[in-house]
């Protein structure tokens, strides 16, 4: 805890934006962090709550009432010991994590909550200034070598923990850079990309070795919407034979598609055929071969993907961008007394909306109307949910003007021919098969193969990557070794 009577002390202070007028002309990130003194007084208001529900809310379990209250007290570098014994990343949850800790923290009950990610991303950011954020290589080598299917957080959690445990550890990736949807999904407003370069820096110090634009498939096909810049295949068998240990944390990629009349119209793109080439010209690559400059978007999706599109439109210079979700506006204030501490269902306007967008929501889109093959706009029709099933609503049709549409309504499912490679099964969901609980977690039915992050749970957060990551590690080192030492 903090201060014993800081949360009836002090208010909420939260991060703050540089002006709309000035962000969306470039895409570097513009959250202004915390001050030292403000940082203090947020870890001042961390309650002596008894049952600290924050440290459940969040994934990876985040001891926060203790680093809250090592940053009351100006203990910058213990908290950084403390923030990196559950997180090996918390640069990264704190820019793009959502905060369930947050929504589970109980000053939040009747106040505003702690602001843990504010604190957190102030705690590593200081250690990274400071160099207190150093290699820790392993003393000793086990001999033994593992093989790491992806470069998302969850291939990058477990490279670590197994590097630091003394193994050898390689990581294939099929983009031409290390960070799997951290470097090609997210813009650069929200997490740029030296972020993840200084961590892969330090561990190829710890010795993880890294195999960009390597496909680790059979025949080296891919399904449409999946960005691959693949030059050299690798085949499951092959990672089977040569390591003595696979890791399968590929991510959740097939992208959810659209299939009403006019999807193959010029103009209609998956949401990541629009960010992953984005980012590449950040990076210095070549222009982004689809603009948005002068032109009427429409963003069918109204998560986190969806509000990515959004703000990369604005910065391009559109003329109007428009938000449609399938799904009931949610209120805007949720009823704390039913919610929490669970993660609440409410109006979530992000710092790309601000920039802006027109949203709608309870709409369906009907058709992709064209001309001469290029999209002109779409259909829609009005939806009223009824015992949780959406019902079209008589007369309520309507078009809207469109140059670009992009779908980011989510993922389905990992590759599949990925999985039939290795010869994992795989669940309802297309998932690989593969439990969390008792013996052998993490473990497919695939003999030294396991499975990590969304290509197991599904499509999730990145909090929830690292988290899957660091626990396959250990139980990959307890197969290894017949003993851990990682924590779990």
């Amino acid at each position: 805890m903090g201060k014993p009577t800081g949360f009836l002390e002090f208010e909420r202070v939260s991060e703050s934006y540089a002006p709309v007028a000035e962000r969306v002309k470039h895409y570097k990130e513009f959250v202004l962090r915390l001050t030292d003194d403000a940082a203090k007084t947020q870890g001042a208001r961390c309650m002596d709550c008894g049952i600290p529900f924050c440290n459940n809310g969040c994934p990876v379990n985040n001891i926060i009432p203790d680093w809250n209250d090592l940053v009351y007290r100006g203990n910058w570098q213990e908290a950084l010991q403390v923030l990196h014994s559950t997180n090996n990343f918390p640069e990264f949850t704190g820019r793009i994590c959502p905060a369930p800790c947050e929504a589970a923290c109980t000053l939040g009950i009747n106040a505003d909550p702690v602001g843990i990610k504010s604190i957190e991303r102030y705690i590593v950011d200081k250690g990274w200034e400071n160099n207190w954020i150093a290699p820790q290589i392993a003393p000793v080598k086990t001999g033994k070598t593992v093989a790491i299917v992806g470069s998302g957080p969850a291939g990058m959690a477990a490279a670590q923990q197994l590097a630091r445990a003394g193994h050898s550890v390689t990581v294939f990736e099929k983009n031409d850079r290390v960070g799997g949807l951290l470097r090609y999904g997210i813009p650069d407003f929200k997490l740029e990309k030296s972020v993840i370069d200084r961590r892969m820096t330090q561990m190829e110090a710890e010795g993880v070795v890294f195999r960009t634009r390597t496909l680790v498939a059979v025949d080296g096909k891919l399904p449409a919407g999946i960005v691959n810049d693949a030059t050299t295949v690798v085949t499951p068998e092959q990672l089977k034979a040569e390591f003595d240990a696979v890791l399968l944390a590929g991510g959740s990629e097939v992208p959810r598609d659209l299939p009403v009349p006019g999807r193959e119209l010029s103009g209609v793109h998956y949401a990541l055929e629009f960010l992953i080439p984005q980012n590449k010209t950040v990076a210095g690559d070549a222009p982004n071969p689809i603009s948005a400059a002068g032109k009427h978007v429409v963003v069918i999706g109204g998560g986190d993907t969806g509000s990515d599109c959004v703000g990369t439109s604005n910065r391009h210079g559109a003329v109007a961008v428009t938000q449609l979700e399938v799904m009931p506006m949610p209120p805007e204030q949720e009823n704390k007394s039913v919610t929490w501490p669970y993660w609440p269902v409410k109006l979530r306007t992000s710092s790309s909306h601000d920039e802006g967008v027109e949203r709608d929501f309870s709409v369906m889109t009907k058709e992709f109307v064209g001309e001469n093959g290029k999209l002109t706009a779409i259909k829609c029709v009005r939806l009223e949910w009824q015992a949780g099933k959406p019902v079209e609503v008589p007369g309520s049709e309507f078009e809207i003007k469109a140059d670009l549409v992009f779908l980011a309504m989510g993922f389905t499912n990992p590759i599949a021919s990925i999985l039939e490679g290795f010869g994992v099964e795989r669940d309802g969901r297309g998932n690989a098969k593969a439990t969390t609980d008792g013996a052998g977690c993490y473990a497919t039915n695939v003999e030294k193969v396991f499975a990590a992050g969304d290509v197991r749970r599904g499509q999730s957060l990145v909090v929830w990557a690292i988290r899957e990551g660091r626990q396959a590690a250990r139980e990959i080192d307890a197969s290894l070794m017949g003993t851990t030492l990682l924590p779990r």
